[in-house]
């Protein structure tokens, strides 16, 4: 009786010393908008860089598998906010339709770091993400350049209410219109954040406008598209926006005249980093954006762009 009892003792301790570890860890549920591009493994290592960096924190990541699966992005983020966790780092879908979900969050004292792409509300911690709009006009800049100022151009986009990929076409949009007027947009169809889609569309565009001089993709599901499209259109100059094995391949050999690219794993850190400041009873700067880089041929190899383009990634996710 008296083992039985010690045994029992025992094993209320270790169920004790448990309980106590998992509530020592603060929880942080990143939810990007989707899981398919390496652009969210990115975001996903620079967030572990840092929680690695901040012992006594935990990060769950969970994310649709579409990014056009706004339906599925609240479920996860209402399944946080009932389990309760510490923080919830989210990029949204739709600017729109996400805010009742974060607003719910805010009102249940559960920070909200908002990343990659805005929000409609004002009731977030802190917001993490690229310049879009300046990677726009970069990309319309350099457009502008390889065609000396004329010919006609179609645009490969993402999909209506994505704000940051909606930012970006409008930056290249403007910029275009204002300092190259004798550039034409002459089509603009959106691949709905797929590279079949992306492709299918980018097919269309090259048959409607058979003398087409460029074109422009606004993020990494686009850009794949357009490459696949354009693979034996040696004269259509392709300005695309993200990094990826395919696109740096791309570049290479020439199908791509270069990439805006961002730098997820430093967005993902941030991140990680102002959910952490919050937790810890700081306030994290509420604005943080990262400016955009141009990558090309010439440049690809710099130490700088190589940490942008090519992180090692197993490093954190393996």
């Amino acid at each position: 009786m008296r083992n039985r009892l010690v045994l029992f003792a025992v094993l209320c301790g270790s169920l004790w010393v448990a309980s106590c570890n998992r509530s020592t860890q603060k929880r942080v549920v990143f939810v990007p908008k989707g899981r398919a591009h390496e652009f969210w493994q990115s975001v996903h290592a620079g967030a572990i860089a840092a929680m690695r960096e901040n012992p006594g924190y935990e990060i769950i990541w969970n994310g649709p598998a579409s990014e056009t699966d706004y339906e599925g992005q609240i479920r996860i983020v209402d399944s946080a906010i009932n389990q309760h966790v510490d923080a919830i780092c989210l990029a949204p879908i739709d600017k729109k339709v996400l805010v009742e979900v974060v607003e719910r969050a805010a009102a249940q004292n559960i920070p909200v770091v908002i990343f990659d792409s805005p929000v409609d509300t004002a009731k977030f911690t802190a917001q993490v993400a690229t310049d879009n709009y300046a990677g726009g006009a970069l990309a319309a800049v350099r457009m502008g350049q390889i065609l000396n100022g004329k010919g006609k151009i179609a645009e490969v986009a993402v999909q209506p209410g994505s704000a940051s990929t909606m930012a970006r076409e409008q930056g290249f949009e403007d910029l275009l219109k204002k300092d190259y007027p004798g550039i034409k947009l002459v089509d603009k169809q959106y691949g709905m954040a797929d590279f079949a889609q992306s492709l299918k569309v980018s097919e269309n565009m090259l048959t409607a406008t058979p003398d087409l001089n460029g074109m422009f993709a606004s993020n990494e599901s686009s850009s794949v598209g357009a490459v696949r499209a354009l693979k034996n259109k040696s004269n259509v100059k392709l300005v695309g926006f993200d990094a990826s094995p395919q696109l740096i391949e791309a570049l290479k050999s020439g199908v791509v005249d270069s990439l805006v690219v961002q730098d997820p794993f430093e967005m993902g850190y941030k991140s990680m980093v102002a959910a952490v400041t919050k937790l810890k009873g700081g306030t994290p700067e509420r604005i943080q954006n990262i400016t955009p880089t141009l990558v090309t041929p010439e440049n690809m190899m710099t130490a700088p762009i190589q940490k942008k383009i090519n992180p090692d990634l197993d490093k954190y996710l393996k």
